[in-house]
């Protein structure tokens, strides 16, 4: 529940503002403050001792809605690299190692920056982490909505700093109260975004957050007397043992720094007197009549300023809350606000607030100290971002930041554009370039939008005006000038336009991207709005775009060119400074991935790419299109971000693209340079051959001498059937190209945009050319051929990332082809060299063929659901999570997908690479009988059984009608758990769950599964990957350790009539017949 403290604290701010009291403090009722003792005055000896009954807490509840941002505002950077975050654990640990003692440290928390500070200081700094009571959590009120909470601040030190963010009791949060209507009082509602209708009460919810988190009882419990209290924002105020003293020594309850006024404080709160009681008193502006503003900015009256920086007994701050009934009974702030910060047309509110500064009129014996403006460094606007990450800041070897010396002790007076620099994201669009010296600059005064960069150097006072829409860019020394820009060059071809947009419904992306019709694709702003998205998700996400490469290219379909030019467009309108695109448009997934881990130089490294294609799907004008992001581990974007990404969709209001950007020749390799007018922006465009990084990978895991060998015998053949697809190119380029095979080899190698009409899907139904030639027909069964029959067959998808395996008369399943790879991966390189496979994972559908050989070689062994992005976290675990390394590793899917980690997709030429160099390895003597595919197989039966499968596909079934078929096996589960079916019985009925054990996530309602005692498997999976309609997949599978050669359909003949009957899809999609067997 909510605690008492924070209920009353509300309850009182809400009273005082329904009584009419408007928190307005008059200036004839207060009297200016005469002179205070300076700290540089102050004679007492340090007494370390104090130390160990201190604590230091830093506020850090702020999200920086003012300056535009929705995250922590301490995970700004700051200096080289390091945000507020980093500098505040750095002082810390710098302080700890100065005193030799473990000073305590704590956070105020909100609930929208406790998680990601957290995992920061756990990341970085495990041992301030683990610290007992490091975070308070600002409290909250009754209905906060889950949503609200936010990840920043946890996630950041748990990254990061690890030990800071293991010590216990790290955290304290702030609470949250509602916003009230302006005119009403009543709560205030917001419909497109339900977290805006609340806010934290200030930061006077510092002593309601102690009280009722029971802190303040565990700390003074603990011996703890003093506790010093900054904003994260001021990293010039650290625990000093000088002005600890002087507090303990003078016996005052509570402390206050201050700084004297200067011109650029005047409009903030100044301390006084109130002539009532002659107490010292915080007037806040929000607390200043209109009439008594002169009085307010004049700094020779009023010359004192709070800087925040407060020393609290904590002993007597339990006196006062016990005497007024459990909370301090602050002075009310009213603030006038609308509901979403980031729009002035929403509702009118009022947010109640409190200063935890004006606890100074609540505390008999307090006092102020005047302190040196070093003490003093906080970021409030822009103005304030730009000049202390300019060099007229350094950092100190305490990693405090101080004025550059250079200054003089004067710190230049920054006055940007208030309109066009209130947002963060304007000034960091500003100094994209760079950002500018102002250690000789005195006063800088900008009135409209500008670009900076490294080669800006200001000098003296120095005033620019740019009367027109485009940023004009400054470089170079500018020394005591006003300039007027608005005539200047610009940016030309590189002119980002904000173009107007809206919402559109049902673009939220699966595991394998959007994929749509080709139609709803090429519709107004649908691609535009969801590649922005992607780009507002990866930027918001941390990563500069700026800086290295964004990959792009597609398996070639329908639409294909056309959105390769707006996504070039838009990424150099978000930021994109070069492009690497696969010649052609065409990059296969597999090559995507290959090409973002391998390709170089390392300052080029790829951050991203864009895959356009929908798989497997057709293509053409009425088939369907698909787009999907993948990061920069190769692999497909986390589910946080395809989150985000969608929820961008759900409310975006502008896209960004460059409309005069020239278009690429993406047919011809070679590098294009589009440079701005102005000279101050430049963008590359690399048109790269497509398959050489995927192949020059493949070339050194695979024995190509070897497989050349078994590829040159008399007795072999081999036909590779790339369905028109993108994996033309690469079979060619491995094949004829590097194995020196005739271009005969290869059927259907010339990539089409509709796939010459066809379904460039590897399977029975669909390869139909390719499985008449290896003598079968589409249920896999034998049949009549004239002419010789190839030994070796294998086919791919339209993407390049699915294979299909067969032999003479021999169809090899997906499963049985994973488990087979995995029991002779000895022979392929990639695996021997690294000491042999370390584990195996397989998707929850596939058959159990891959578990006995992993039981077998003692393999770490996964079951994950359907989705590559499960296998790539295994692979991942130890580079990008720390946790146990699982590489070498071989994954696969029953959907013809297999591959391992020398990518982070499945790999199509990978599986049939390692089939060949399986069969070459087995054929080490040309002179022999040939060792064939069917050979290999029966072999690994006779060793480790067979397990009987096949998948039924029903396509394109009603979507609604499929849920509900769904719902009821969910609904039935436990009723149908030991029920007897036929011979069966149901040892389980259950909806498959999956907890990551690397990352820790849960992935729920994968699969409707039956699991009969003896090992048998009836699953059931609704599939959204098509562009329209549903697909439901029935998979089927009888383990059989002795009898081998029965058919398949015979050997599951009675498990399949009771899936039928187990889901009744006849009556909920009128169809017992599937579309595809496999």
């Amino acid at each position: 529940g909510i605690a008492q403290s924070a209920i009353s604290a509300f309850e009182s701010t809400f009273k005082s503002l329904v009584s009419g009291n408007t928190g307005i403090i008059p200036e004839s009722t207060i009297s200016p403050v005469p002179e205070l003792v300076h700290t540089d005055t102050i004679s007492a000896k340090p007494d370390a001792a104090l130390l160990s009954e201190t604590v230091v807490l830093k506020l850090n509840g702020g999200l920086g809605t003012g300056m535009g941002l929705d995250k922590a505002k301490s995970l700004l950077e700051v200096k080289n690299g390091d945000t507020f975050l980093d500098l505040t654990a750095k002082q810390v640990v710098c302080m700890r190692e100065e005193f030799g003692q473990n000073v305590k440290f704590m956070l105020m928390n909100s609930f929208s920056t406790s998680d990601d500070t957290l995992e920061f200081f756990q990341t970085k700094y495990p041992s301030l982490a683990a610290e007992e009571g490091l975070e308070m959590l600002q409290n909250k009120v009754p209905k906060l909505d889950a949503k609200t909470l936010s990840h920043d601040t946890l996630e950041f030190f748990q990254t990061k700093y690890p030990d800071l963010a293991a010590e216990e009791g790290l955290e304290m949060l702030q609470n949250k109260v509602p916003k009230l209507d302006a005119k009403t009082y009543e709560p205030a509602t917001c419909a497109s975004d339900p977290s805006n209708e609340w806010c934290p009460p200030g930061h006077g919810d510092l002593y309601a957050a102690l009280v009722g988190s029971g802190r303040l009882a565990a700390l003074l419990k603990g011996g703890y007397k003093y506790m010093f209290v900054s904003n994260s924002d001021n990293l010039g105020a650290t625990l000093d043992l000088k002005i600890l003293t002087h507090f303990a020594t003078t016996n005052a309850s509570f402390m206050m720094e201050c700084c004297e006024r200067t011109e650029n404080d005047k409009k903030g709160g100044h301390l006084a007197i109130r002539n009532s009681d002659k107490h010292l008193i915080l007037r806040e502006s929000a607390m200043c009549a209109d009439e008594d503003e002169p009085a307010f900015q004049d700094i020779t009256k009023h010359r004192f300023f709070n800087t925040n920086n407060l020393w609290i007994r904590l002993d007597k701050l339990q006196e006062i809350v016990d005497k007024s009934g459990g909370f301090i009974p602050l002075p009310m702030i009213m603030n006038n606000k609308t509901v979403d910060p980031k729009d002035d047309s929403s509702q009118k509110v009022v947010q109640l607030e409190t200063a935890m500064g004006a606890a100074i009129e609540c505390f008999d014996g307090a006092s102020a100290v005047i302190v040196p403006r070093t003490r003093f460094a906080p970021v409030k606007k822009c103005n304030d971002l730009l000049l202390l990450r300019s060099d007229a800041y350094i950092i100190t070897d305490d990693f405090r930041p101080v004025l550059n010396p250079a200054c003089n002790g004067v710190a230049p007076v920054i006055a940007l554009d208030s309109k066009k620099y209130k947002m963060v994201g304007a000034l960091e669009e500003a100094t994209a370039e760079g950002i500018p010296s102002l250690v000789e600059c005195k006063r800088l005064t900008v009135k409209g939008k500008i670009r900076m960069g490294r080669s800006t150097r200001f000098v003296g006072d120095v005033s620019i005006t740019n009367k027109s829409d485009e940023a004009k860019y400054v470089s170079g020394k500018i020394e005591d000038a006003e300039m007027d820009v608005s005539d200047a060059v610009g940016l030309g071809a590189l002119k980002p336009t904000a173009v107007p947009t809206a919402p559109i419904d049902g673009q939220k992306p699966g595991t394998s991207g959007l994929r749509k019709k080709t139609k709803e694709f090429m519709s107004e702003n649908y691609l535009n709005n969801f590649v922005q998205a992607v780009f507002d998700a990866v930027i918001a996400g941390g990563t500069d775009v700026s800086e290295g490469t964004l990959v792009v290219g597609g398996d070639g379909r329908y639409y294909n060119d056309k959105a390769i030019q707006t996504i070039i467009k838009m990424g150099v309108a978000n930021g994109v400074k070069r492009f690497w695109i696969g010649e052609g448009g065409l990059l296969s997934t597999p090559a995507v991935s290959a090409t973002i881990r391998e390709r170089g130089p390392v300052f080029q490294k790829a951050f991203g790419a864009f895959i356009l294609t929908a798989s497997h799907n057709p293509g053409g004008p009425e088939e369907d299109f698909g787009i999907k992001y993948n990061t920069q581990n190769g692999g497909p974007a986390p589910e946080y971000l395809m989150q985000a990404t969608y929820a961008n969709t759900t409310s975006i209001k502008s896209y960004n693209i460059c409309a005069d950007f020239p278009e690429i020749d993406i047919n011809k390799v070679g590098s294009t340079t589009v440079v701005s007018e102005d000279t101050s922006s430049s963008v590359v465009v690399d048109v790269i051959p497509a398959t050489k990084n995927h192949i020059d990978l493949l070339k050194t895991i695979f024995d190509f001498d070897a497989i050349k060998a078994l590829l040159d015998r008399d007795d072999f053949t081999m036909t590779y059937d790339s369905m028109h697809g993108v994996n033309g190119p690469f079979a060619k380029a491995a094949f004829v190209d590097e194995l020196g095979q005739p271009e005969s080899v290869l059927t259907n190698h010339i990539p089409k945009d509709d796939f010459n009409g066809g379904h460039a899907d590897p399977n029975l139904t669909y390869a139909k050319e390719l499985v008449a030639t290896m003598g079968l027909d589409k249920k896999g069964n034998k049949i009549d051929v004239a002419g010789p029959i190839p030994s070796f067959g294998a086919a791919a998808d339209g993407d390049g990332d699915r294979n299909m395996i067969l032999g003479t008369q021999f169809f090899v399943t997906p499963s049985d082809s994973l488990a087979v790879i995995v029991a002779n991966a000895s022979c392929i390189p990639f695996f021997s060299s690294q000491g042999g496979l370390k584990a195996v994972a397989r998707s929850m559908p596939t058959s159990g063929a891959v578990d006995l050989v992993a039981k077998d070689l003692n393999l770490d062994f996964f079951e994950t659901p359907t989705g590559w992005k499960f296998f790539g976290n295994l692979m991942d675990s130890k580079v990008i999570f720390k946790g146990k390394d699982y590489t070498p590793f071989i994954c696969g899917e029953e959907s013809f997908g297999t591959g391992s980690d020398h990518v982070r997709e499945k790999d199509g030429i990978w599986a049939v690479l390692a089939w060949l160099n399986i069969l070459a390895a087995k054929n080490p003597d040309a002179s022999k009988p040939l060792v064939t595919v069917e050979d290999i197989v029966k072999q690994h039966w006779a060793k480790y059984g067979r397990n009987y499968y096949c998948r039924w596909d029903f396509e394109g079934v009603d979507k609604v009608s499929a849920t509900a078929m769904m719902d009821k096996m969910r609904a039935e589960t436990a009723k149908n758990t030991g029920r007897t079916v036929g011979s069966y019985t149901i040892a389980t009925a259950d909806d498959f769950k999956y907890t990551d054990p690397v990352d820790g996530s849960v992935a729920q309602k994968q699969g409707i599964r039956f699991l009969m005692s003896d090992g048998s498997r009836i699953i059931f999976r609704l599939s959204g990957t098509a562009g329209s309609g549903a697909t439901v997949r029935m998979y089927i599978e009888q383990y059989e350790p002795k009898n081998l050669d029965m058919t398949v359909s015979s050997a599951l003949e009675e498990l399949t009539s009771i899936a039928l009957s187990l889901c009744d899809i006849k009556t909920f999609c009128g169809t017992e017949t599937p579309t595809v067997i496999t």
